[in-house]
């Protein structure tokens, strides 16, 4: 951390305390040139990547729109709302820790189905008729074939 009086580089950490609020960590330190002491603050910065759409365009990371498509696809369905929010955390957490600039909504679709199959296999269904754009049953038969061949968590109902 350079010196903001001298421009030194060369600075030491005095003492160390986390906010109030518990979102940043205060330093204050010390420069080794001019002997000045200063303070500054730590915060983490979590990016997400932004989301490239099928037509090019791009946009925000916006987990409130993945969660809406998650819920249209299991509405009515008995899904408990806190194993909804489960999945959308692990999602968000799969996108970040990717390292990934840039994500296509693509593969975002994938990581929503892989979460709706172990959570609702009607859910999983319709989430597929709509980001798969099935054009006739043969494509419906074909996904439900392949998610009763894959591993669930749980018995149909």
């Amino acid at each position: 951390m350079k010196c903001p009086f001298c421009g030194n580089s060369d600075t030491q950490v005095v003492d160390s305390r986390v906010s109030e609020e518990g979102d940043s960590i205060r330093r204050r330190r010390r420069c080794a040139a001019c002997d000045r002491r200063f303070t500054t603050y730590e915060r983490m910065e979590l990016l997400m990547p932004a989301v490239v759409k099928r037509d090019g365009s791009r946009m925000e990371f916006d987990d409130k729109r993945l969660r809406a498509s998650l819920d249209l696809a299991l509405r009515k369905r008995s899904v408990a709302s806190a194993d909804v929010d489960a999945a959308v955390r692990r999602i968000v957490e799969r996108l970040m820790v990717s390292g990934e600039r840039e994500i296509s909504t693509e593969h975002i679709g994938d990581l929503a189905m892989d979460e709706l199959k172990q959570l609702d296999q009607v859910g999983y269904v319709r989430f597929a008729s709509v980001y798969k754009s099935f054009n006739d049953i043969h494509e419906f038969m074909r996904t439900i074939q392949e998610m009763q061949d894959g591993p669930m968590n749980h018995s149909p109902e």
